[in-house]
């Protein structure tokens, strides 16, 4: 059995801070940039709130969390249906290429096409940069990219 079969994605739920908050660090680490303690509190905070847009969810190898994912949901002036923005995806170092940024994005649009969302769409940085110079932000269209999430026949977008 391959990682990204062996891996289980779940949605945050408040006891998983402890394993969802070496990953944020990680992901900032990743960018060159430190996220003050509040603002991570404030974004826990929200993730866990119903009433608010703002999801996440785990990716779990053999026990443990290796990757992570949060998304927006959010209005549109294009389409009657929101849209989702994938804002922050992150998997270990020693696991990826494994397929498990993969299933968490599939899981962000199971998520969105489940909320009736007319898309998703995110902004990526190449993480297999060998050059050893910065990685350059652009924006992701492979075969997951942005586009249209397929809706139930009846659902207007």
């Amino acid at each position: 059995m391959t990682s990204e079969e062996k891996t289980q994605i779940k949605l945050l739920s408040p006891e998983d801070f402890d394993a969802w908050l070496p990953l944020w660090r990680g992901y900032q680490a990743f960018y060159k940039t430190d996220i003050p303690a509040g603002t991570t509190k404030l974004t826990w905070d929200r993730i866990l709130d119903p009433a608010e847009p703002v999801f996440g969810a785990l990716a779990l190898l053999d026990g443990r969390a290796v990757g992570m994912v949060h998304w927006i949901m959010h209005r549109s002036c294009w389409t009657a249906g929101d849209y989702c923005y994938l804002q922050d995806l992150f998997v270990e170092s020693d696991v990826r290429g494994a397929g498990i940024g993969r299933k968490l994005i599939e899981e962000v649009y199971a998520r969105a096409a489940a909320a009736h969302c007319s898309r998703v769409w995110w902004s990526a940085v190449d993480a297999r940069n060998k050059s050893g110079r910065d990685a350059t932000v652009r924006p992701y269209r492979g075969p997951l990219g942005i586009r249209a999430v397929p809706q139930d026949p009846g659902v207007s977008t």
